[in-house]
């Protein structure tokens, strides 16, 4: 039994085999913030009477400077996907939309190769 309508037989509308994936990678990224973000947490309440050579310092540390690494690319991708479905839920335009999810993919490259950047810039001490 076919539950779909005739006008999307006709269509050739169906499911773009999409939505949960999507789901998926929403609360991955959303747990995988939780834990990244309380791991910030914790090293800003360490560095809280340390002066800024100390900081830097610790910063640069290879373990930390891979968990703000972890955490600037997921929360970006996370971010990238949240606002893809308010562009795809309020925008009905289709050209609009095309061009507002392009934008939204190239400015969460560009905020996440700039913190990316930050990081690496303080690692290897420029």
């Amino acid at each position: 039994m076919d539950m779909r309508t005739p006008l999307s037989k006709v269509r050739g509308l169906g499911s773009a085999k999409e939505g949960a994936d999507h789901f998926w990678q929403q609360r991955l990224t959303a747990v995988a913030n939780i834990i990244l973000t309380l791991f910030l947490v914790v090293m800003i309440v360490n560095m809280l009477s340390a002066d800024y050579s100390t900081i830097r310092e610790y910063i640069a540390s290879p373990l930390v400077a891979v968990g703000i690494i972890l955490l600037v690319i997921s929360s970006t991708f996370h971010m990238r996907l949240g606002m893809q479905v308010v562009i795809e839920d309020y925008i009905h335009a289709e050209g609009t939309k095309i061009i507002l999810l392009m934008l939204n993919t190239f400015f969460s490259i560009f905020i996440g190769l700039a913190c990316i950047f930050a990081v690496f810039k303080i690692s290897f001490g420029a």
